[in-house]
């Protein structure tokens, strides 16, 4: 039996990230949504890191903004 990779839209991860920071608790977000809290967290993280390039798509790299 494998456990089946849930794939997120671009749409519902940026929700997410607003919701989380309008609410200011990611682990109440993460309950609502149904998703892993260090997901949550690190989708948070990437638009620092990478700008308007943060989430690519799959097989696509990511790159900084510089």
């Amino acid at each position: 039996m494998s456990i089946e990779k849930r794939k997120y839209s671009l749409d519902f991860k940026e929700k997410a990230i607003a919701l989380s920071y309008a609410r200011g608790s990611v682990v109440e977000i993460c309950r609502e949504l149904d998703i892993p809290t260090s997901v949550l967290s690190r989708w948070r993280k990437e638009p620092n890191l990478y700008g308007k390039h943060s989430f690519p798509g799959k097989g696509n790299p990511k790159f900084t903004d510089e």
